[in-house]
């Protein structure tokens, strides 16, 4: 049974690349074959197997973020932040990953920041001459780290699965805060590096025309963004520092995906965009992804892969290895494919088991399964990376930048992460 399981996973991702449909769609066949024919599971049970608190948490953070993406306001914060750091141009590749972390924290996601500043990025590269692969390698490493943020899409998505496996709310806070900032601290030090072995990034030129000014439409989203990041954070940081139950009670009953309809259904009254507009926005794709998958994934507890390798991985890799070898199980998945639709949801259920066996913090893996899988993330055969590509202008040649990505970007990103892991388990054990 594991090994059908495994198989069947394997298949899904396969059939999705070959045929471009979506891996979800095959993942919620092979949960209904294998879950009702042979585990003899009730297909009511299968059915209640959709995850339908994370598909709820994301379709109403998405919802809401979609009118700072309908009305132009995420366009005109990064056009806005790349026109300030004119001046500064050996500082291009930082200031790229600095405006896709935080157009990517401000709710646009890890897809909407790729698909509209990686063609901006490259031509930017283009202009100036700097490594498209350097500069490719920024915007991917922002949107990554910006979406992450505990209250942007990933970093919902994150809380959700750890939820789901058990984890209190304040707890998978805690731990989506850890993974924020750890995938904020190695693109630095990658691409730091980078601007200090570079001499040649000091003497390019940055043109950049002036952006309009925000509107009032505009204006009136970004603080209705920042309101709703400041009741999110601050709700866990006050239930922590005060022992008054009252305000602990209200602060558990914070909840994201509630509160983003709430602002939704604020955004609309005060016409910041067309709702059908907004509706576009919502991520559908990734949404049955990410359910598809988890429906298997569900089978697959039920079935007791999930326990049976995390045995193994406790079993069989000395304990000091444990988080590297868990970086790099994910970073190879992840070449292949997505870190929120297939990586995360298959490893995170295995976490709280390892950590039990081993006495690793489960905090030390979640960051550890996201930092490899980020890594790789790049990877022209993975979701990134071929966005990035697809955005390639036709002055740089399709098959230098494939390469720079493949035997540049990721052992770059690797290397690093595999330090990472020692420096994380460390500090959070």
């Amino acid at each position: 049974m594991t090994a059908l399981i495994i198989l069947s996973i394997v298949v899904s991702i396969a059939l999705g690349y070959a045929t471009k449909i979506n891996i979800g769609f095959f993942a919620i066949v092979f949960a209904y074959l294998i879950g009702a024919f042979a585990m003899d599971i009730p297909v009511s049970e299968i059915i209640a197997m959709w995850p339908v608190k994370i598909f709820f948490v994301i379709l109403t953070v998405t919802l809401f973020y979609g009118f700072a993406m309908a009305n132009g306001t995420l366009e005109k914060v990064a056009n806005w932040l790349l026109y300030r750091s004119r001046n500064i141009p050996w500082a291009l590749p930082l200031v790229v990953f600095l405006s896709a972390t935080l157009i990517a924290a401000l709710g646009a996601g890890f897809y909407t920041v790729l698909a509209f500043m990686a063609p901006m990025a490259l031509m930017l590269s283009v202009r100036t001459g700097m490594s498209a692969t350097v500069v490719a390698m920024a915007v991917n490493y922002g949107a990554l780290a910006g979406a992450n943020f505990m209250t942007s899409q990933s970093g919902v998505i994150f809380r959700g699965l750890m939820e789901d496996n058990g984890i209190d709310k304040q707890q998978s806070f805690a731990n989506s805060t850890a993974i924020f900032v750890a995938t904020m601290i190695i693109p630095l030090v990658v691409i730091g590096t980078y601007m200090l072995t570079n001499r040649k990034a000091i003497n390019i030129k940055v043109e950049a025309t002036k952006p309009e000014p925000f509107n009032t439409k505009q204006k009136q989203t970004l603080a209705l963004i920042l309101t709703l990041m400041v009741i999110m954070l601050a709700a866990p940081i006050l239930s922590q520092a005060t022992d008054n139950e009252t305000i602990i009670a209200l602060a558990d009953k914070v909840d994201i995906s509630f509160l983003a309809m709430a602002f939704t259904v604020i955004a609309l009254l005060m016409k910041l965009a067309d709702q059908k507009a907004v509706m576009a926005t919502v991520p559908w794709n990734t949404l049955l992804l990410i359910s598809g998958v988890g429906m298997l994934i569900s089978v697959a507890i039920e079935a007791g892969v999930i326990t049976q390798l995390a045995d193994w991985v406790s079993g069989n890799i000395p304990e000091i290895l444990i988080p590297m070898a868990v970086a790099l199980i994910s970073a190879f998945m992840s070449v292949f494919a997505s870190t929120l639709g297939v990586v995360t949801p298959a490893l995170f259920p295995i976490v709280p088991a390892i950590a039990e066996s081993t006495g690793i913090e489960a905090t030390v893996l979640f960051v550890c399964i996201v930092m490899g899988s980020q890594a790789t993330a790049i990877s022209p055969f993975s979701s990134g990376g071929s966005l990035v590509l697809g955005a390639r202008p036709q002055e740089i040649e399709e098959s230098k930048l494939m390469n720079g990505l493949l035997f540049k970007a990721i052992p770059a990103g690797l290397g690093v992460v595999i330090l990472g892991t020692f420096v994380a388990n460390g500090v959070l054990s």
